[in-house]
């Protein structure tokens, strides 16, 4: 059994893999480890699974990364203690999964969805070394992350699945293109798509999502 700094749910990889894969999965605000981990059906078995619940409750069965508010105009504003604590806590999680389970940083995914996202994608640009690919969904970069970003060759090599909503209506479409405007000044292989919908992951979102995974697990990079 796992030992962890975060509560979470877990899926092993399918017996007898070799060297297998660990993703990590971060739901959004006001949800916990069950909702993404209702994904993990669909997650090929090279993968070991593992889905936090993040570390501050809102109120029973609902959890956020960090608390946020949003001015009337549009303008958001973080918890940077909060956000902060959130990302040395993960980092710890990734350090201690992998040498519990075997798996090193190069078969490692971070992943989320909305607020997860956030967290997933600023873990690939601030601690690089403790992950091989990110998979952000509907999200948004964060300035603090921006600020913090490990030297650009230090994410040389690197994944980054991006995908969003084009009706998204909680973190609209143009933080997408924001997130890819800044990633392609850096040496990250950026994969992108656009899929018709709101705020939510759809069947042909996850299945391409899931084709990407199974890419990355079947390169030399699994060795």
């Amino acid at each position: 059994m796992l030992d962890l700094p975060l509560t979470f749910l877990s899926r092993p990889a399918s017996a007898g893999t070799t060297q297998p894969w660990l993703l990590v999965l971060m739901h959004g605000v006001g949800s916990n480890e069950q909702d993404l981990f209702g994904l993990a059906a669909h997650i090929p078995g090279r993968f070991h699974v593992l889905s936090l619940r993040a570390p501050y409750r809102m109120a029973p069965g609902a959890f956020a990364w960090f608390d946020f508010s949003v001015a009337p105009g549009g303008g958001r504003s973080i918890n940077e203690t909060q956000e902060a604590a959130s990302r040395a806590l993960l980092a710890q999680v990734l350090a201690s999964a992998q040498k519990q389970l075997g798996i090193p940083p190069e078969r490692v995914v971070v992943g989320g969805f909305s607020q997860g996202g956030i967290m997933a994608l600023s873990l690939l640009l601030t601690r690089p070394e403790l992950l091989h690919a990110a998979l952000v969904w509907h999200s948004r970069l964060l300035p603090q992350a921006v600020a913090l970003g490990a030297p650009a060759d230090a994410l040389r090599g690197k994944q980054l699945w991006l995908s969003h909503g084009t009706h998204d209506n909680v973190i609209p479409l143009a933080n997408a293109h924001a997130v890819r405007q800044h990633l392609e000044a850096l040496p990250v292989a950026v994969t992108y798509r656009e899929f018709p919908g709101a705020h939510e992951i759809r069947p042909a979102e996850l299945a391409a999502t899931v084709a990407w995974l199974e890419s990355l697990a079947s390169t030399p990079t699994a060795s």
